[in-house]
């Protein structure tokens, strides 16, 4: 097996049909490949969807275990040489696995690549960001962001023109392809997985940042192109009330006090 794709739904079966649909469409790839559903204990039921292809295995989870976690979870079942993280709010263009796959296979010293991801309307979404100084959290949530632009727009990486093959701190986690297994300079071997510290939120930064840390590049590449029909679910209420009615925003402050303390606070 080449290649496996993990994909973890939580309430999101009309998604996860319409990416399902999306690969399995495609025929001829220059791999073979396995999808792994993991339905992260969210109560949907998709038997109906793993009966569309023998290509897919299910995986019900006993609880919910988070981004990272559920993420993990089918790795560990994986049988592919590679996996790619997906999540079920994309869809895939024509030629942009076979073009994931083929560039990293052919440039080991690559840990991680990303496609450019485009949002519904075709306009571009910023998947690749530099990493978040402590308060960048703050000016992506709150009108301070309007003050200091200049900041928020570096971390996102806006005066690049997203046309070229770039390395990059870190990607969107909504699609992320890398080796199952890597071989270290010390002559260890390494498997790339979530932190399950993070259950939702700074899990993907957190990968790449290791990623780099044990001496692999982490590259964006636009020639692969999938749309990502991205829901900010902890910005669904104003930042002076999500603190009050917004579990997924306590979720994701929870995250980012994890990240600062296990790689240190840089202003």
């Amino acid at each position: 097996m080449d290649l496996s794709i993990i994909i973890v739904n939580y309430h999101s079966r009309l998604k996860l049909e319409t990416c399902l649909n999306s690969i399995l469409k495609f025929a001829n790839f220059v791999f073979k490949y396995e999808i792994i559903i993991v339905e992260n204990n969210s109560g949907d039921d998709l038997g109906f969807l793993a009966q569309k292809s023998d290509k897919i295995k299910l995986i019900n989870s006993p609880k919910n275990l988070g981004m990272g976690g559920g993420n993990n979870l089918g790795i560990k079942a994986a049988q592919g040489e590679y996996i790619l993280v997906l999540n079920p709010d994309t869809v895939i263009k024509e030629g942009a696995l076979d073009t994931l796959f083929s560039y990293l296979r052919s440039n080991p010293q690559v840990g991680i690549v990303g496609p450019k991801l485009l949002n519904p309307d075709g306009s571009l979404q910023y998947s690749c960001s530099r990493f978040p100084k402590v308060y960048m959290p703050i000016l992506r949530r709150t009108f301070l962001g309007d003050y200091f632009s200049v900041n928020r727009d570096h971390f996102q990486m806006r005066e690049f023109d997203h046309t070229s093959i770039k390395q990059v701190d870190w990607l969107m986690g909504s699609a992320l392809m890398f080796k199952k297994k890597l071989s270290l300079s010390t002559g260890e071997i390494w498997k790339p997985s979530f932190d399950e510290r993070y259950f939702m939120y700074f899990e993907d930064t957190d990968l790449c940042r290791t990623t780099l840390k044990n001496g692999f590049k982490v590259i964006y590449n636009p020639s692969a192109v999938f749309i990502h029909d991205h829901a900010r679910e902890s910005a669904r209420y104003p930042w002076y009330l999500a603190i009050f009615l917004d579990r997924l925003a306590w979720r994701h402050i929870g995250s980012w006090v994890k990240y600062f303390i296990k790689w240190g606070i840089k202003f």
